[in-house]
């Protein structure tokens, strides 16, 4: 609870410029989600400069939502720039599961560098753990429980030797020597476009501060509580003004109170 905190605290004390080469559908609501925790977010994605612009930021977001062929070739050099000037890079792999194009695409990327998180659904964590896995849409198989999950994540973590998130109704987070689960949130979050993405965001703005899980844990904490804190029967956009009002004025006091987190022995999964 403590490192969660300190790492808001750091975010919001440093301002750090956080690059992000995302969806046209969510740009909006992930620099939202960047600002509300005190950090800067940029949406440049023009090849001739994204060199330029990763190089001074504090993280790397690279969002397959919606993918074209500049930005995918956005994405390759971005990634590259980030390597080079150790950048911590959070690579969400959107749609993975349901386009054999994005996940020989997510491939390649990992070819270039490994990220410091690797971030998807259940579904998209699956596609990339098993290669003969398809599943419909960009919305995660309800078939896959966290049991599974928590497996598929462990040896993907191992395998690559960084950060796994596997976001759904219980957030699964692992090193490969430490496995967490946030069970913070609500449905509604799924009602309204762009949450995912904005976890994405959420994830690289606190990277910049700090390399480890509780980064990533911090994300999906502040998140899923905002979520639970913001929850409405007025309707969609009324949940989403409330969703941001939440991120932008949450308290550590609040935090602490709502965090519903456990650690997960990996000898026992």
């Amino acid at each position: 609870m403590k490192s969660i905190n300190q790492i808001r605290r750091e975010v919001a004390a440093r301002r750090p410029l956080i690059h992000c080469i995302t969806n046209p559908i969510s740009i909006n609501q992930c620099a939202n989600a960047v600002l509300s925790v005190g950090a800067r977010p940029i949406m440049a994605e023009h090849p001739m400069e994204v060199a330029e612009i990763t190089s001074t930021a504090g993280a790397l977001l690279l969002n397959l939502g919606n993918i074209t062929d500049v930005r995918m070739e956005s994405m390759g050099i971005s990634l590259r720039a980030a390597r080079e000037k150790g950048v911590p890079v959070v690579l969400d792999m959107v749609g993975i599961s349901c386009s054999k194009l994005r996940r020989k695409y997510v491939n390649e990327l990992l070819g270039i560098a490994v990220p410091a998180l690797i971030k998807g659904n259940y579904s998209e964590i699956n596609a990339l753990y098993n290669e003969s896995y398809h599943s419909s849409g960009v919305d995660a198989d309800s078939a896959l429980n966290v049991c599974v999950i928590d497996s598929v994540t462990v040896e993907l973590a191992k395998k690559y030797g960084t950060i796994v998130l596997a976001s759904g109704k219980t957030d699964v987070i692992t090193d490969g020597s430490k496995l967490l689960h946030i069970n913070n949130g609500t449905e509604q979050l799924a009602a309204v476009t762009g949450t995912g993405c904005m976890q994405g965001a959420l994830c690289a703005a606190y990277l910049s501060a700090d390399d480890g899980i509780y980064s990533t844990a911090a994300a999906c904490a502040v998140l899923g509580i905002a979520g639970q804190l913001s929850k409405t029967e007025a309707g969609s956009g009324t949940f989403m003004v409330k969703l941001l009002d939440m991120l932008s004025t949450m308290k550590d006091a609040e935090l602490e109170e709502y965090l519903n987190m456990e650690e997960i022995r990996i000898e026992d999964i």
